[in-house]
């Protein structure tokens, strides 16, 4: 009997705790997508982005041709020459590699440059959230857009666009 009245006990402490804590959902893909300056910045890094992916392939095309190049005129050429020219299709393919880690690699350019262009734009959505959140006396506040596991939520939680009228983009 007493572990039943224990138990109820405790289960009626937690229910009260949960119901305690205020929730709240945004979308942070709305929110960015809702912020003009965040498409100026992602069409900004497309753009780069191709730039240098043509770049890359340009390089690694060149590589491809030296190498029929080099396939054709295998028959012809001589220890040295068949030598000097593999060196030179290696030494070109190393390069294009290099260029591309350059560019795309995981301290690359275009890392550090959507760094640089989307981290100010975060920072000020994530000020204006930490605000709404302290104002509305909010214990948590879930991602939608995230791959985190939500399912169903009232829509009476969301509050993108109250972040994006404290950013000033009025919807």
């Amino acid at each position: 009997m007493k572990k039943l009245i224990l138990t109820i006990g405790l289960m009626a402490g937690m229910a009260v705790a949960i119901s305690a804590q205020k929730f709240a959902m945004v979308d942070m893909e709305y929110i960015m997508k809702n912020i003009p300056s965040y498409e100026a910045a992602e069409e900004q890094l497309n753009q780069i982005s191709k730039k240098w992916q043509t770049e890359v392939e340009t390089q690694m095309q060149e590589v491809e041709q030296l190498y029929k190049n080099y396939q054709t005129e295998l028959v012809f050429l001589s220890e040295e020459m068949k030598v000097q020219r593999e060196e030179e299709i290696i030494a070109k393919e190393k390069a294009a590699n290099e260029l591309k880690r350059k560019y795309f690699g995981q301290d690359g350019e275009l890392f550090k440059k959507r760094e640089s262009l989307m981290k100010p734009i975060q920072d000020e959505v994530y000020t204006a959230l930490q605000e709404i959140t302290k104002e509305e006396g909010y214990d948590l506040v879930f991602d939608r857009s995230s791959a985190m596991s939500v399912i169903i939520a009232s829509p009476k939680l969301d509050i993108s666009d109250e972040v994006l009228q404290k950013l000033g983009y009025s919807k």
